[in-house]
């Protein structure tokens, strides 16, 4: 399969780039026209900022499954799909071809229906990594649910609230989950998730750890005995579903600077034809090559970039269950050198653990395969960018320094491997149809170079957010009320002398802990769960190996004795209501916080403490109580 689309040059990412912002719609016509729809739209692109309101492809009809799996049949039929490596590096790993992926997707495709999930319904799929996790998702995608994948690590009570958000009256998890040298009770977390969830009709459990778990009648069903149903019916294939353009196709919830999480939409058409086109141009994809990409499909990378680009590409993505670390840091070069991988797309906390190993566990290993590497999650810091260059890419493979968010849907901002010039700590450029604009705290746009302001975009592409699930007006005020006729990043940027873009970190009251988003609202509503906490202010601080860590300062009640308890028992809260993700790294017990005469909590001065810049903490004076920062700075942890 050749991409007619794929850039190969620096003069022709040029010319793309130009006709993307002179003539979108031709633009984006020209790249959807290679895939396959079973009508064509009538109109490319209609939207308004203001609503906001975007549509792409208007009344194309599609099936994005299609596109992913069956027309590749005829001449890739035999090709791998999905190549799996088990946790444990003593088991047996497995490998999907093209065919085998469309029988199974095919399979779980009936046992949806048969457990009556049809076109429209939400489907809440909790899983480990396992090869099971996309065909569940393809299965959804197959006969037109929506699916909604939520990450492996939350909480009980995260996942009630998402299931009351998104309404899924359907669930697919597996009775336990390995992670490391770790069992996670999956079945056990969602149980306690669906007691104050009783509108949720069918549970489906595939087995993988053989945990014990409890199985409610007429609600809980074993994956296996449903596809020994189908099996003995012999179901034929299930026509994939007429799908518009502009049909959901996951929700994906995310934190926000309130503490309820945000279901992001992202819709079929514009999804399909964005996030192929950005993976195949980032990463210069050959026919052939196995692309790597270690994420977790609970988040938007995993979704994007180890399920639907890489498969429309008709591409092998390898999915691997457990940690870069376990049983040892050379986990990952093992991989690399076991499958002949070829593309390597990680983030800089992976990097960054794996760096303070140093290079025993790279012995014996041979990355010589390697033609791509790639960072994802957050900006990588110059120093893991030089030991990810010199150590893992030999100098010889180009670094795709990948800038983009949930909402993004794909890659917005990130060189091409080879194509166009890379610059440690950098996203470079944007891809073709993305218009990016620095903006001023007074909404006017910063033109020119070496500047920094606030990054928006000025211009739809067709995998962006269409809207926040339930609740539109959360998407407006989030992303396109701060500047008008923009979509607002909340991220921070700095354009170089040559274009280029730095991202300089988040604006808003959102941290990103190992490149991924959490609110510190969220985190503040857990930890004021505690018995005990009356008040509590969270922020970021720079971490070496996460990026950013959690600096919580918490007014609390009665203090143990023994204060490391006392921690102990609030990073407890906060993983019973969130998960362990969001445990607070620092925890600093404070009489009081730093508040305006109105009593708004001033982040600004305790991200500042958290930060060790305590000589420019700015003036304190009118603060309700100037001396709390005093005490503050002298019991900084």
């Amino acid at each position: 399969m050749s991409y007619p689309f794929q850039i190969k040059s620096p003069d022709e990412y040029n010319k793309a780039y130009k006709q993307s912002i002179d003539d979108p719609e031709a633009f984006w016509a020209a790249v959807a026209e290679t895939f396959l729809w079973k009508k064509k739209w009538d109109k490319v692109l209609a939207w308004n900022f203001r609503e906001p309101d975007v549509k792409w492809f208007i009344n194309g009809k599609l099936n994005i499954t299609e596109n992913c799996i069956d027309r590749h049949l005829i001449s890739s039929g035999d090709k791998p799909a999905i190549i799996w490596e088990p946790n444990d590096p003593k088991e047996e790993s497995r490998t999907l071809t093209y065919s085998e992926l469309h029988y199974s997707v095919n399979q779980f495709a009936h046992v949806l229906r048969n457990n009556g999930v049809k076109k429209g319904d939400r489907v809440c799929i909790y899983m480990g990594m396992i090869p099971e996790l996309p065909i569940a998702m393809l299965a959804c995608a197959r006969i037109g649910a929506i699916h909604s994948v939520i990450f492996g690590g939350f909480s009980a009570q995260s996942i009630s609230d998402r299931l009351q958000d998104a309404g899924a009256e359907c669930i697919i998890t597996c009775d336990g989950a390995y992670r490391g040298g770790k069992d996670i009770p999956l079945k056990n977390v969602i149980d306690d998730a669906l007691v104050t969830c009783p509108f949720v009709k069918k549970v489906i459990v595939y087995t993988r750890t053989h945990t014990p778990v409890s199985m409610t009648k007429g609600r809980d069903v074993w994956w296996g005995d449903e596809i020994k149903k189908v099996e003995e019916m012999r179901y034929a294939e299930i026509p994939a579903e007429e799908m518009d353009a502009e049909d959901p196709l996951f929700i994906l919830y995310t934190s926000g600077s309130t503490g309820k999480p945000k279901g992001v939409v992202h819709t079929s058409g514009g999804y399909m034809v964005y996030t192929t086109y950005s993976f195949v141009n980032v990463f210069q994809y050959q026919p052939g090559d196995v692309h790597f990409c270690t994420a977790d499909i609970g988040w938007i990378t995993g979704h994007t970039y180890i399920v639907y680009s890489v498969l429309c590409a008709g591409g092998t993505s390898l999915m691997y269950e457990g940690l870069p670390t376990w049983p040892d840091a050379g986990r990952f070069w093992d991989i690399v050198d076991k499958y002949k991988v070829n593309i390597l797309y990680t983030a800089p906390t992976a990097i960054r653990s794996l760096m303070a190993y140093g290079l025993e566990p790279l012995k014996g290993k041979d990355l010589s395969s390697l033609k791509v590497l790639g960072t994802v999650g957050e900006p990588i810091n110059e120093e893991a960018w030089q030991w990810y260059d010199e150590h893992i890419g030999k100098k010889k493979c180009p670094i795709v320094d990948t800038w983009w968010q949930t909402e993004n849907g794909g890659i917005l901002i990130s060189n091409m491997a080879g194509i166009t010039p890379s610059k440690p700590s950098y996203a470079t450029l944007p891809l073709p149809g993305i218009q990016p604009a620095l903006m001023d705290e007074h909404g006017k746009e910063i033109e020119g170079n070496d500047v920094s302001g606030n990054l928006c975009i000025k211009f739809p592409w067709p995998s962006m957010i269409r809207t926040t699930y339930g609740d539109h007006e959360r998407c407006r005020v989030n992303y396109f009320a701060s500047y008008p006729d923009m979509y607002f990043t909340g991220d921070g940027c700095y354009r170089d002398s040559n274009g280029n873009y730095r991202i300089t970190g988040r604006v808003d009251d959102v941290l990103n802990v190992s490149g991924h988003r959490i609110g510190t609202a969220e985190v503040e509503n857990a930890i004021n769960m505690h018995t005990g906490v009356i008040e509590s202010a969270v922020v970021g601080y720079p971490h070496d190996v996460k990026g950013q860590g959690i600096y919580a300062f918490v007014i609390f009640d009665n203090v143990h004795e023994d204060v490391e308890l006392s921690r102990k028992d609030i990073m407890q809260t906060v993983s019973r209501v969130i998960g362990p993700i969001a445990k607070p790294d620092k925890i600093q017990f404070v009489n009081g916080l730093p508040k305006t005469r109105s009593g708004k909590i001033m982040r600004r001065i305790l991200r500042k403490i958290a930060e060790g810049e305590m000589s420019s903490l700015g003036d304190t004076s009118t603060l309700l109580d100037p001396g709390v920062v005093d005490e503050i700075v002298k019991g900084k942890i």
